[in-house]
């Protein structure tokens, strides 16, 4: 199943041909939301969409890796990482149910 990959000016043209903003002005739009959502997760903030999935930073603790080739052992730091988990409603969808909200 190879789906294609959506980018910033697929959105752009979505909200294009949806909205009935111009394009530099549905482009900026797309921007400020995608920095909006960037700059709460830089701030450790979670952010929640409905119906579609929360952005949740964790703190990740020190560890000890392995590397493959040749066996060493290496100190992982200590990191951020972010992690998307689907709203019942997406996840339905993706699945081909339908969701709660639908009549």
């Amino acid at each position: 199943m190879a789906g294609r990959t959506v980018t910033r000016a697929d959105l752009c043209e979505a909200v294009y041909q949806k909205v009935g903003l111009s394009r530099t002005e549905s482009a900026s739009l797309v921007e400020m939301v995608l920095s909006e959502i960037c700059d709460c997760l830089a701030s450790g903030e979670t952010v929640k969409l409905s119906s579609f999935g929360s952005f949740v930073v964790r703190d990740k603790g020190q560890r000890v890796g392995r590397n493959p080739k040749t066996g060493v052992e290496v100190p992982i730091e200590p990191r951020r990482v972010m992690v998307f988990k689907p709203s019942n409603v997406l996840r339905a969808r993706i699945n081909g149910e339908r969701g709660d909200d639908e009549a």
